[in-house]
């Protein structure tokens, strides 16, 4: 990863822009699924709304960015939540747009938010949790070293069934442990 929290060997990340519009409105049902839930089909200015919405968040600590890859293509999206810095504790979400996954925007997406949380805002933990359906995600969080702390069963309704929401942890001093501090950035 580069030494700038926001610019990583394959992504960088950004605040939406106006363009981004057309990236979130070509989001599918699989992928609004992961994120939240389907919703109702949605007019033009209830995107727009929503877009907007996105645009101006930033309650806290909690915002959205987006990511864009070598070629300035918008590729996923990163959103922080639940942001309390007395404990020192946040969860994201992520997404990935199905053309770009397993190439490692995810990874680098977390590993740079993370780096900023734990160094910038002195946050030391982030608990992100997973759709038991979202094997992708359920697979790259291990990968990278979460601990799986905890499963709540049947906590989410779609596709006609209920799903568990499985919990994940990282401490700062775990982070350090696997990936080295500030300085081991390069």
């Amino acid at each position: 990863m580069s030494n700038h929290y926001w610019q990583g060997d394959l992504i960088q990340l950004r605040a939406i822009e106006d363009q981004d519009l057309t990236f979130f409105e070509s989001l599918d049902d699989d992928v609004n699924r992961n994120m939240d839930m389907l919703h109702f089909p949605r007019t033009k200015q209830q995107i727009i709304s929503w877009f907007e919405g996105q645009r101006q968040r930033m309650l806290g600590d909690a915002f959205r960015l987006v990511a864009v890859n070598k070629d300035d293509v918008v590729v996923g999206t990163i959103d922080t939540f639940d942001c309390n810095r007395r404990h020192g504790t946040f969860k994201y979400g992520i997404l990935i747009s199905e053309a770009y996954r397993r190439l490692g925007y995810a990874q680098e997406m977390i590993r740079m938010v993370l780096l900023y949380y734990f160094y910038e805002l002195g946050y030391q933990k982030v608990t992100p949790h997973i759709y038991s359906f979202n094997t992708a995600s359920i697979k790259l969080h291990e990968r990278m070293g979460f601990v799986k702390e905890g499963q709540l069963r049947n906590m989410l309704y779609t596709n006609g069934q209920h799903h568990d929401e499985i919990y994940y942890g990282m401490t700062k001093e775990e982070y350090i442990a696997r990936y080295g501090g500030y300085g081991d950035l390069n």
